[in-house]
């Protein structure tokens, strides 16, 4: 095989996957996989995953480390904020401030015993999972409670629309479309400009742009089906811009370049005079904020919430990082990698419920996946040598 054609293929190698994936169960749903709904539905139903994610991947960068409790902070903070809004009758803003800090608090508490105390992060979390499962369960008195507030619901489960453009069809989401293909391919242009300024080595321009056409004929044709719907789900917006900001702090920082540094060397990286009892720490406490909002776009997503709500999460952001190419010995991943991770999930399981598959086989499949996913990552890293 050409040795260009092989590096492509390992670089590229979820993406094809997820690519193949989408092909296939597109053609065994007889193309209803394709259905606008069904597609701004993978997004919303997904979004949870990758908010967790993003949070999930940075503790599995100090080392391979999972934290196994988030489900359960899933429903201990949906449990609070539906007693705030129906008990208490709380502001949303002010709801949403208050699970938010719960769920801080929640990271800090496991953070420090696993940065400081060096209690190992799975029986730290596996605790966790159990304690704050149960406190969930106590806010909701072991019931289902549902959440009636508008203003709180409209917050992450509306959708944007503009008052005389979208009475018929959600143009604004082609529009908004539109603008972000023009600035994928902008940007692109702009970064090569900026790397032969300043004499750096960089890829064939037909390979750079060709990418960046291909992201942008993406945006568009996704931004089209949204408009088809009702337009572009607020949900989306917020997964959107975690997803941004987690991929310029692990990308573009010196402190997410220490998360790293700590899972491939964390010796190394100590005495070199980075503090790697506050980066696990760090680690945890963002897991726990962002559990925090992923508990209320549950939430709100649901409109109720219960003691099993939260079940699981934690295996699928866990299952996302792994799939998307974070390494199982820590040091290596991307957030476009977690993206890709969470899709390739999201599309199995909306094909294989549009098939009438049950959940049993669901799980049979996505554990296969997982399993192939690490067993890749295994013999990759054997090969390289690490």
């Amino acid at each position: 095989m050409n040795s260009k054609v092989k590096d492509f293929i390992m670089k590229y190698t979820m993406v094809i996957a997820l690519v193949v994936v989408f092909v296939l169960f597109c053609g065994l749903t007889g193309g209803r996989l394709l259905y606008a709904q069904n597609m701004s539905n993978l997004m919303l139903q997904n979004g949870y995953v990758l908010v967790l994610a993003c949070g999930m991947l940075l503790c599995i960068l100090t080392g391979g480390n999972i934290d196994l409790s988030v489900g359960s902070v899933v429903c201990l903070v949906g449990g609070l904020a539906a007693m705030l809004l129906n008990n208490f009758g709380l502001n949303p803003i002010l709801t949403i401030l208050a699970c938010m800090i719960l769920g801080l608090l929640v990271g800090c508490w496991q953070g420090y015993w696993i940065g400081y105390v060096h209690i190992p992060p799975f029986i730290t979390t596996l605790a966790g999972m159990f304690v704050f499962r149960g406190f969930g369960r106590l806010v909701l008195d072991n019931k289902t409670v549902a959440i009636k507030e508008k203003g709180f619901l409209n917050i992450f489960t509306s959708y944007v629309q503009i008052p005389g453009l979208d009475d018929v069809k959600s143009y604004s989401a082609i529009i908004v479309g539109a603008l972000i293909a023009v600035y994928v391919i902008f940007s692109t242009a702009k970064s090569r400009a900026n790397k032969t300024k300043k004499g750096y080595r960089q890829n064939s321009a037909a390979s750079d742009y060709g990418k960046s056409v291909v992201i942008a004929a993406l945006i568009l044709w996704y931004s089209t089906l949204l408009s088809q719907y009702k337009g572009i789900p607020v949900m989306l917006i917020w997964v959107v811009v975690i997803c941004l900001i987690y991929n310029f702090i692990t990308s573009k920082t010196a402190f997410g370049r220490y998360f790293y540094a700590v899972g491939g060397n964390e010796n190394a990286t100590r005495l070199s005079g980075i503090d790697t009892n506050k980066i696990y720490f760090v680690a945890y406490a963002n897991m726990g904020l962002l559990a925090g909002l992923a508990g209320l776009l549950c939430a709100a997503r649901v409109g109720s919430v219960n003691g099993n709500t939260g079940t699981s999460f934690e295996m699928d952001a866990i299952g996302s990082c792994f799939i998307g190419g974070a390494s199982a010995y820590g040091g290596s991943g991307t957030v476009g990698g977690v993206v890709i991770g969470a899709l390739l999930l999201g599309i199995i399981n909306m094909g294989m419920s549009i098939m009438g598959i049950g959940d049993s086989w669901q799980y049979v499949v996505k554990g296969g996946v997982l399993l192939v996913a690490v067993i890749f990552d295994v013999i990759s890293t054997r090969k390289s040598g690490k």
